[in-house]
Parts: C-alpha cells; structure tokens; sequence
C-alpha cells in the first residue's frame, strides 16, 4: 500500500510564495504527512525559496511534489475531496470541522479511499471552480471576524488532526513526563506506613470513626495517582518526621 492511500493527499491550488509552499511542506512533515501536490504555482517550480524554508528533511516532501495545471488534473485519481474554505457556502456540500473531516478521511482510507485536501492561494482561497470538484468543505471555527489563516497553518491544523486519529495521543498524558505510575502494592504499603503513624499518634479518634477515617486514607492515596517517586518521598517524609518526634 503506498503512502498515497496511507494517508490523504495535500493539493495546494495555485500558491503564490515559495516561502509558503516551504512552509506547508514542513507542517506536514511534523506529522509524517508527505504526499503533496501543487497547481500551478505562481513562481513556477522548483523553486529554491521553497527549498530554503522548508528547512532540511522537509525538503524530501518537495522532492517528490506533484505539478498540475488544473485542480481537475490534480484530483482526478482521487475518491473523495475536501475543500478548506471559509466562503463557498453558496455551494451545496457537507461541511465539517477539521477534526470531523480527518476523521472522516480515516475512515475512507482504511476502506481503500484516496482522500485529498486542497488549500486555496494566500490572498484570495479556493475558487468556486475549485470547491465545486470537492464532495465537502473543511471549515474552521474560527473568530468570525478575523477568519483568515496562512496557508501553513491551515495545513498545520488539518495535519495534527489527520495525526491524531494514527497515532492515538491521549489528551491528558498521565506519565507526569515519563515517570512510572506507583502500582497498587506500593501505593498500599504507604497506606499502612501512614496508618500504622497515625493510630501510634492517636490520629483516629474518637474509635467508632476510625474505620470510616481509615477508608477515606486510603481512598485518598488511590485517587492522588502517586508515582513511584511520589511513594518515596512520602514514606521519606513520615520517616523523618516520626524519626524527629521519637
């Protein structure tokens, strides 16, 4: 299976600066995206400002860049397109958010699907023309007032959402940077650290609530989410303090 069919492919119709066309190449290769076709590009092709910008190993994305006339040619092999517009609403398509479309382009990739996503040229964004080849438009949520994106990150956005249905990151990471989560063994044997102390120091009181007040301990170490470091600096803590005390 080839990297076309792998992941969707990235039409730039018509971009104007080759900085730009750099730029979008590098927001792609950040999330292992490489399939890029050009339109017609303002300054011809190749061209060395793209080169420039893209900035060492982007540069294989340009490399093996595809140049079309037309948005039709560009397309052609293509089972199912996205626009990315902000305009274009007069036309009768779906319209989905970026996360929505990638998902989306997921879906159709794993049945087999070349998915495709084109982005308009700096100043002025897709045509009709354009728009009227794609089966949906993309469309970010964005200020109503202030709508408009570069070109890079609107391929920036539509990459890290492609991106994000591969490799699965969770939202909130609960590695704490790396360390290890504490296991249930350690986080208990902290728990009777701390209530063999605290009974010692007649914590529990009065007796008929110290079942109910034990509980809610060692309730309190399982929600916390301890790591491992996290156990030894405590065990460390009640050490010195009960070591002081005696």
């Amino acid at each position: 299976m080839t990297d076309l069919i792998r992941n969707p492919v990235f039409v730039l119709v018509r971009p104007q600066m080759g900085e730009n066309i750099g730029a979008a190449a590098r927001a792609m290769l950040n999330f292992s995206l490489t399939s890029l076709r050009l339109v017609d590009p303002r300054d011809g092709w190749p061209n060395p400002k793209a080169v420039a910008m893209a900035s060492g190993a982007a540069a294989q994305v340009l490399d093996h860049a595809g140049v079309f006339p037309e948005t039709a040619r560009a397309v052609e092999d293509c089972d199912f397109v996205f626009a990315t517009t902000a305009r274009g609403r007069e036309l009768t398509k779906p319209i989905y958010t970026p996360e929505a479309a990638m998902a989306e382009a997921h879906a159709r990739i794993r049945a087999g699907q070349r998915v495709a996503v084109l982005f308009g040229p700096e100043r002025t964004g897709l045509e009709n023309d354009d728009i009227a080849r794609a089966n949906a438009i993309i469309t970010v949520p964005v200020n109503r007032e202030f709508f408009s994106l570069n070109l890079a990150q609107a391929v920036l956005l539509t990459a890290y959402e492609f991106s994000r249905g591969v490799h699965g990151a969770p939202a909130v990471d609960p590695g704490l940077a790396g360390a290890d989560v504490a296991s249930a063994i350690e986080v208990e044997k902290l728990g009777d650290h701390y209530e063999e102390k605290l009974d010692a120091a007649g914590f529990f009181f009065p007796e008929d609530k110290a079942p109910s007040m034990k509980r809610n301990l060692r309730n309190m170490w399982s929600r916390f989410g301890l790591t491992r470091a996290d156990v030894q600096t405590l065990h460390g803590m009640l050490r010195q303090i009960t070591r002081r005390r005696d």
